[in-house]
């Protein structure tokens, strides 16, 4: 068993923007790998949801830092689960949906909402002992020690297909124009905010998924972690 950390235990850290294939290959190299998939994007999605419910402009700072305080969010480690759940009900589908997707951007740049889900994703990568964390700032802030790292990307086009693709296999609706134009925004949202910004980690390879299989971007990422592991 491929290890990277103290007894038996590691540690991958995944970043890169919306529509690199990040949740597919995680989830898969977790199994591949016996380890647990934590899906730090999900908790954003949530405290997104948590506003929009609760009637609030993603522009009112104050208001969102209330609304996302102490969440009462759970989301499953286990890679083959995609259950998330927020004050019991499991949000899974809706917070993959467009009003989520529109403004969960403008929610995660709030530094008090990072600063309240990034320990609460440090503890879940800590208690799973063995764990592949994907989400934007892993390699840069929540796991910045992280003895093994990956920022995925692919270019515009082909991830707003996938994404597209994705919305109408699970009976979303879907226009490619608007999703291209939806991760065109949320690319220069992520990679210009003040906290945590969206960028790879000096020590983190790249991986652009633009023309691989699921299979070779698998193949990829476990090198990576072989790189890193314990002799």
């Amino acid at each position: 068993m491929i290890s990277n950390m103290p007894e038996g235990g590691l540690i991958l850290a995944v970043d890169g923007p919306s529509g690199t294939g990040k949740s597919t290959t995680c989830r898969a190299l977790a199994k591949r790998l016996d380890a647990k998939y934590v899906d730090t994007g999900a908790m954003y999605r949530v405290a997104t949801l948590a506003v929009l419910r609760a009637g609030i402009d993603p522009a009112d700072t104050d208001a969102v830092i209330k609304a996302t305080t102490d969440l009462p969010l759970e989301v499953s480690d286990d890679p083959d689960s995609k259950q998330v759940l927020f004050d019991g009900e499991d949000v899974s589908r809706v917070i993959r949906e467009d009003e989520v997707t529109r403004n969960v951007s403008a929610v995660s740049a709030v530094p008090e909402v990072r600063q309240n889900l990034v320990e609460l994703q440090r503890k879940l990568a800590r208690d799973a002992h063995r764990a592949i964390v994907e989400g934007r700032d892993i390699g840069t802030v929540v796991l910045a020690d992280a003895p093994a790292k990956a920022f995925m990307t692919a270019s515009a086009e082909v991830r707003a297909q996938r994404r597209h693709d994705q919305n109408l296999a699970a009976g979303l609706e879907s226009d490619f124009a608007t999703v291209l134009a939806d991760v065109e925004r949320r690319d220069a949202a992520d990679s210009s905010r003040a906290t945590s910004p969206l960028r790879p980690a000096e020590d983190a390879t790249l991986v652009d998924t633009s023309f691989m299989s699921l299979e070779e971007v698998l193949d990829a990422l476990t090198e990576i972690v072989k790189e890193s592991a314990h002799v």
